[in-house]
């Protein structure tokens, strides 16, 4: 039998030591953290959203961050995979909206549990609280991996599934890029991906808190429209945050990174209505509510605090009667409706990211078996590997589809 290594016992970790313990392998998951899958912990504010049940394709073109990659490892290891493991190991699952799969439970720690008995089961060893500091080679193969403390594993397979470098907290410290990086490994620079912006606009303190749902919204960059998204969004006490927001993240990350300025968020608030619509509700509203100053006629089309702040952007006076209102006004307060603008000065920094963007290069690793293009015997699967994608589960999806490939071919290294 195979002796397969497996540094990180995160989602893609606990994946490949399951697939390589399943295919007959001797396992050994060593993990840096005092218990296994803390990042899975707190997937999915302590939910885990463990997968999304879209087809494949879905689920590729859900990852912007070199998705065809991994076409090969998802149809190995399918989101219907996923959920029959678990629900065949006594844990129930369940779809919400978007098509997001949890446990019925939604409790984070059932889902690492199960995966944990599953290894209990295969014989798979599990040990915490040891750092791998080197991966050992020989020649042109690995030979296993020697830890902080000096202690020395053999092994004829290393799978690195070490994450990413976004809360450091959970162990996804960035050590799984260093032990590639020394082994010769190109590593795309790292930025953080599904991360909240932050914003130095006025505005922001008073709405600290407010929720939107069903709004549009737009990054630009000098003027022009560079990415949008559509679906709820929050801000926060240091800008914007919520599921719109950490899916336009990596796009302001990569302007930043260009050294692009001048970048602004413009929130459509109504995106369901074309401008001539939405003026015409404004005008019905400002019918009904005709006698009441501005501040008060609006009631019905906006959150409470949210009206001072486009009444601001579209240089209105809230306290003018909206009998008053000229039809060049409700023209801009139209326009501003329909791109609301938030100034944006950053991201987070990568440590608060969901995902970690970059990491080793695709061009340098298999994408059937997660096999190292420069060594035998050494695999990656996971977040450590340069691919990201949006919420929804499919991040999670990629590490367990990576981590099984990766787990199944070092089993028969």
């Amino acid at each position: 039998m195979n002796k397969v290594i497996v540094v990180g016992g995160g989602a893609a970790g606990l994946l490949a030591a399951v697939a390589a313990a399943g295919q007959g392998a001797r396992v050994t998951v060593l993990e840096k953290m005092f218990k296994p899958g803390k990042k899975l912990l707190i997937a999915g504010k302590g939910r885990c959203n463990i997968t999304n049940v879209c087809e494949v394709h879905e689920i590729i073109k859900n990852m912007p961050g070199n998705g065809r990659f991994l076409n090969s490892a998802l149809r190995q290891f399918t989101n219907e995979d996923m959920v029959k493991l678990l629900n065949d190991n006594g844990l129930e699952t369940k779809v919400e909206r978007g098509g997001r799969v949890f446990p019925v439970s939604d409790q984070a720690k059932d889902v690492v549990d199960t995966l944990l008995k599953i290894l209990h089961d295969l014989g798979a060893e599990i040990l915490t609280d040891v750092y791998v500091a080197e991966v050992l080679t020989d020649a042109d193969k690995v030979i296993g991996v020697k830890t902080k403390s000096g202690k020395v594993f053999k092994a004829d397979a290393v799978i690195i599934a070490a994450g990413g470098a976004s809360y450091p907290g959970t162990g996804s410290d960035g050590s799984g890029f260093k032990l590639a990086e020394k082994l010769g490994h190109t590593i795309i620079p790292l930025k953080p991906s599904l991360v909240p912006l932050t914003s130095d606009s006025p505005y922001i303190p008073d709405l600290q808190g407010l929720s939107l749902r069903n709004v549009q919204a737009t990054v630009c960059s000098s003027g022009s429209k560079i990415a949008s998204e559509f679906g709820e969004m929050l801000f926060t006490h240091f800008g914007v945050s919520g599921p719109i927001i950490l899916s336009l993240s990596k796009t302001v990350a990569s302007l930043l990174e260009a050294d692009k300025t001048n970048i602004d968020l413009l929130i459509d608030l109504k995106p369901a209505l074309t401008l001539e619509k939405l003026e015409a509700r404004v005008q019905r509203d400002f019918a009904q509510y005709s006698r009441k100053q501005l501040l008060n006629g609006m009631k019905d089309l906006l959150p409470q605090r949210l009206i001072p702040v486009v009444l601001d952007q579209a240089y209105l006076d809230e306290e003018k009667p909206v009998n008053q209102i000229s039809k060049e006004e409700r023209r801009r307060l139209v326009e501003t409706l329909k791109g609301l603008s938030v100034s944006i000065t950053g991201t987070r920094p990568l440590a608060e990211a969901i995902v970690t963007a970059g990491g080793v290069s695709t061009k340098e690793i298999d994408p059937k078996t997660l096999h190292s293009k420069l060594w035998q015997g050494l695999y990656f699967a996971g977040e450590v590997i340069d691919i990201d994608g949006y919420t929804g589960g499919y991040n999670l999806q990629a590490a367990f589809s990576t981590g099984y490939a990766a787990g199944t071919a070092a089993a028969y290294q």
